[in-house]
């Protein structure tokens, strides 16, 4: 068999391929921040000096912020591009690490051994998964099994400014058969996953003025109108008592879970009570009389990501405020046009105003939902293939999340997306001390390995 030898080397060849890992690890590639901006270029140094030595024919290419790395093997067969991005999220706060984020290691925990540092999870980690499977096949068999391109880039956390307009300058090098992506999780430990939607987003930040400047509260409070009263109110507003969000048409284009889907997630016997209780919780806040897994992965949400205003420091400081600001974010699916709802969210909020007070706005992402069909044969494959690594069958899930790049190939290049990950809910990606465990690491390597020959017909 050929798949046989590549799966012994890749056991063999674990140690080293996580050193590799370190390596690009170890660089603070944080691309919102522009005092990383070198550090970014080291990492698609790195990259391409990689795939290089793995016989690709590879480039780092220049964008107004981060560059691309993209690469190519030739061959033939079925062609596939993977993507990955090599930016990180930043590290703040520091003090709530256990050890410099950017110096990774392993560390026995009383699940597993799991590789401690920014960047393992999410995605450095999961894109080596892809990289050293390329490897192991050529060191076996001095090939790779297909026509295999890849397309990384360092922009994806600081909301991929750069993204669409290179995709859209370089349509046809990039167009495969199919996309994969490696940057989601298994269901859980031993059930590895096809996210077959993802949900888009729209981002809000509003800032309510009233008075001119902050006020003394016992000179004015009463007879003016404090901006943070106001905000306290539109977001009171957003939630009637069922859960259901109030925006103006918002459920415009929102599908109904299908019996297919809704039985195939009812099998996987989700347990919301542990899940919700790994953080301090209990009982589901979302729409009454909708399953947990449907709260998560095919219903929109409306949420208070961040609220500031007045006085916040240390002690106590009796003013009204001139301001009041909030970031509130809405997770879209099916059909929702994320443009309108923006408009009518405004609106809503406009109306709501009393008088004395102004609003002003400012957006932040807005992209649509993925809902990728599985017709294409690739995703059968994928899943025998991912069954016969791990100790359950794979399953087709749905994902809380948004990647918007899974969007793009589709309204782009025309193309499906496999979005297949080895992530694990305990991970904290974004969050002091992430980590990726390193059986995630190995079997990851594995997956793709059998993946790509299960494609390679």
């Amino acid at each position: 068999m050929t798949l046989d030898p590549v799966l012994a080397r890749i056991d063999a060849d674990l140690p080293q391929a996580t050193e590799r890992l370190f390596e690009l690890l170890r660089i603070p590639s944080i691309s919102t921040d522009p005092a990383y901006k070198g550090d970014c270029d080291t990492a698609a140094d790195w990259l391409v000096a990689d795939l290089d030595s793995i016989g690709f024919d590879v480039s780092k290419r220049p964008t107004p912020g981060h560059p691309m790395v993209v690469a190519h093997s030739g061959g033939t067969g079925p062609h596939v591009l993977f993507y990955g991005h090599y930016d990180v999220q930043p590290v703040d706060p520091l003090e709530l690490w256990d050890r410099d984020p950017f110096d990774p290691q392993i560390e026995d925990t009383p699940k597993g051994k799991v590789i401690r540092g920014r960047g393992t999870a999410d995605d450095k980690g999961q894109l080596m998964t892809f990289v050293e499977a390329c490897r192991a096949w050529k060191a076996v068999h001095g090939s790779l099994p297909m026509n295999i391109s890849m397309f990384f880039e360092g922009e994806e956390e600081s909301g991929s400014p750069s993204l669409v307009p290179f995709m859209e300058a370089n349509r046809e090098e990039l167009t495969a058969d199919i996309a994969l992506i490696s940057d989601t999780s298994l269901y859980d430990e031993n059930t590895p996953s096809i996210m077959t939607q993802l949900r888009g987003l729209l981002g809000e930040e509003i800032t309510i003025t009233g008075p001119n400047r902050d006020l003394h509260s016992g000179m004015y409070g009463g007879i003016a109108m404090n901006p943070a009263r106001v905000l306290a109110r539109i977001i009171a507003s957003l939630h009637d008592d069922q859960g259901r969000i109030t925006v103006p048409g918002f459920y415009d284009g929102v599908p109904e879970l299908s019996n297919e889907l809704a039985a195939a997630w009812d099998d996987l016997k989700f347990d919301h009570k542990k899940f919700l209780g790994e953080v301090g919780l209990s009982e589901p806040a979302g729409e009454v009389g909708r399953r947990p897994l449907e709260m998560i992965w095919s219903r929109p949400t409306c949420e208070v990501n961040g609220i500031w205003s007045g006085y916040t420091g240390e002690g106590f400081k009796t003013v009204l405020p001139s301001k009041a600001s909030a970031k509130i974010s809405f997770r879209l699916v099916g059909k929702q046009d994320p443009l309108k709802i923006r408009a009518s969210f405004r609106k809503m909020v406009q109306d709501m105003l009393p008088a004395d007070c102004t609003v002003s706005f400012k957006d932040h992402s807005a992209n649509m939902a993925s809902v990728m069909t599985t017709t294409h044969p690739a995703f059968n494959q994928a899943r025998k293939a991912l069954s016969d690594e791990w100790p359950n069958a794979a399953a087709y899930t749905g994902g809380g999340g948004s990647i918007p790049i899974a969007g793009h190939f589709k309204e782009i290049l025309d193309m499906d997306t496999m979005l297949i990950g080895f992530g694990k809910d305990d991970d904290g990606l974004h969050s002091p001390n992430e980590k990726f465990d390193l059986s995630s690491f190995h079997k990851g390597i594995r997956s793709w390995a059998r993946i790509l020959d299960a494609m390679k017909a």
